[in-house]
């Protein structure tokens, strides 16, 4: 149980795995998220999105970036090695429905949760538009994935060296004046997807985000998720993770993601070396 089957590589520091997990594969819903832990009882809890899910096949795909220790060690993971525990699906599932036209915004490792709501969407009967961006081309995901489901895909670059040189909210601002979507999903970084519900925002289109950022244990005991929206206090892992976008406090949930920046990075620096020499790259 818990067996990863499938590993792939998608950029630098993101993988993809499946996993065998077939009470999960079953029950899964676009949006919700299962909880990782590696080495036992007494080691970190990790959230994870769940990118898809192959009821036949009995397993889930997770996609992660290698940030901290446990995504280290799960990269260092390969096929045949099993996680040890594996709690979901956990948190609300995306609201699916008919709205008529549907743009989905991912920003960088946000495209992988985007994809199964994308389909979703799709399946619903709506006509969907996904926008996609990153810093540069080789941190470009599941493009090919998404325009099997999609009707259109739009790529970005910062940097112009793929697709368009701009931010996901240049296209996201003129798709909102001539296309006029119904509902808009982002999923990516906290500021791009407070800038994203800035640009929908003058326009009264409804506009869903994923909070998974800032999840820790995944069941609402350790109150590191809770994050104001509309004035009221709520919790990721229980509540969500989504929500209005026009009505989340950005401003205290990216200071609160700041917290313990110095140690993801201390953290992230010692693996990622690590990691390097096991591969025979430094």
């Amino acid at each position: 149980m818990n067996r990863i089957v499938r590993k792939e590589k998608l950029s630098a520091e993101v993988f993809r795995i499946a996993v065998e997990a077939p009470e999960i594969a079953a029950a899964r819903k676009p949006g919700q998220f299962v909880i990782i832990q590696l080495g036992g009882d007494v080691n970190e809890r990790i959230p994870l999105t769940i990118a898809d899910a192959d009821a036949g096949g009995k397993t889930i795909t997770l996609v992660f970036q290698a940030v901290g220790e446990s995504t280290h060690r799960l990269a260092a993971l390969g096929v045949g090695d099993s996680i040890d525990n594996l709690l979901g699906p956990l948190g609300r599932p995306t609201d699916i429905e008919k709205y008529g036209k549907v743009a989905c915004v991912g920003g960088g490792i946000g495209v992988a949760p985007l994809y199964p709501i994308a389909q979703g969407m799709k399946n619903a009967g709506n006509e969907v538009k996904v926008i996609m961006g990153a810093r540069s081309r080789g941190l470009i995901i599941m493009e090919a994935e998404m325009r099997a489901v999609a009707d259109d895909v739009i790529v970005v670059t910062d940097d112009g060296s793929y697709g368009r040189k701009a931010l996901v909210t240049a296209p996201l601002k003129e798709l909102c004046e001539q296309w006029k979507p119904d509902c808009v999903v982002a999923i990516g970084p906290p500021v791009m997807m407070k800038f994203a519900a800035l640009a929908t925002k003058p326009y009264g289109i409804r506009t869903i985000v994923s909070l998974n950022t800032i999840m820790i244990d995944g069941t609402g005991m350790c109150g590191g998720c809770r994050v104001s929206v509309g004035g009221r206090t709520k919790f990721v892992c229980v509540d969500g993770p989504e929500f209005d976008g026009h009505q989340v406090d950005w401003d205290n949930m990216i200071l609160r993601l700041g917290s313990y920046k110095p140690q993801e990075q201390e953290a992230h620096h010692r693996c990622h070396g690590l990691m390097k020499l096991n591969e025979g790259e430094a």
